[in-house]
């Protein structure tokens, strides 16, 4: 079937972001994963909106690094010299099965290939994202950071055998944690509410706000929610294809070390946004984000 082509907005926009207000003394910012108790409100932080000027990567993807930005455009993510047939071709993304069968393989691959000394990937979680309604997950319309120092040393601990998880940070071996985002749209170009996201270099110790993160079953991590100050630099990637990648580093130990000033990634505040200039009957966003403990060197 032949797709129509649409206008895909280009360029740079000024947009509302949602940021956060620190919350009250004492009190324990929570935003849980899905339903949250009876009584409880999802996300207890204050909204504070904010018009921020996004600027487009379109045609300048090489000028950003996960060491200086905290992430990486990736165009296209094929052909691969060891892999030159992709399952990704054959992944059904409304089956589980199929994604962590066929389409986790290629992301290891890209972030062996893209991830400067990487040596060992390991992948924990996936969220796929639907803008309709019935969706278990949509887009998250507010600035935040996936992960702290203490949920990366979480997950570490978590996702490796213990002996391993031990080794490693005995060792003070580098591990980075990294999300692999792209769309699903079947129609073409992403549209509406694409991904907006910040130089980490630009990001402060004291935008970050801790967020207990609180999933089904119990288990609770750590992410940030995002203060607004005004010369935080903001991005997106206009009209986003299905082959295109975009990496986004949540935590980088080596940023940790005190005197290392060439790492200023790690940490990277992203949300998706309205575009004002999208159509009304856009087609509504559809994307997936692969979660990645990387280590090395």
């Amino acid at each position: 079937m032949a797709i129509t082509p649409t206008p895909i907005p280009r360029g740079p926009v000024t947009a509302p972001l949602n940021f956060s207000h620190p919350p009250a003394p004492g009190t324990q910012a929570v935003n849980y994963v899905e339903d949250p108790p009876a009584g409880e409100p999802k996300r207890n932080l204050a909204v504070n909106p904010q018009p921020v000027a996004i600027a487009d990567i379109r045609g300048r993807e090489s000028e950003f690094t996960l060491d200086h930005d905290g992430f990486l455009a990736i165009i296209p993510p094929r052909p691969d010299p060891d892999n030159p047939s992709s399952d990704d071709d054959d992944v059904d993304f409304d089956d589980e099965a199929s994604i962590t069968a066929r389409y986790y393989p290629e992301v290891t691959r890209l972030l062996l290939r893209h991830v400067p000394g990487a040596t060992r990937v390991v992948l924990f979680d996936h969220t796929i994202r639907r803008a309709r309604p019935g969706s278990k997950r949509a887009p998250v319309l507010y600035a935040h950071v996936d992960q702290t120092a203490a949920s990366a040393l979480q997950r570490v601990r978590r996702h490796l055998p213990a002996g391993d998880a031990a080794a490693v940070l005995a060792a003070g071996t580098r591990y980075r944690i990294v999300n692999v985002w792209r769309t699903l749209s079947p129609q073409g170009p992403l549209e509406a509410h694409p991904l907006a996201y910040a130089s980490s270099s630009t990001f402060r110790d004291e935008d970050a706000i801790p967020v207990e993160h609180r999933y089904p079953g119990g288990y609770t991590g750590q992410t940030a929610a995002v203060a607004h100050r005004g010369d935080q630099a903001w991005y997106y990637w206009s009209g986003m294809t299905p082959d295109e990648r975009l990496l986004l580093e949540c935590f980088d130990s080596e940023s940790l070390k005190s005197g290392n000033s060439q790492v200023k990634g790690g940490r990277t505040p992203h949300s998706a946004f309205e575009d004002p200039r999208t159509r009304p009957d856009a087609e509504g966003r559809e994307s997936i984000e692969v979660r990645a403990l990387v280590f090395g060197p």
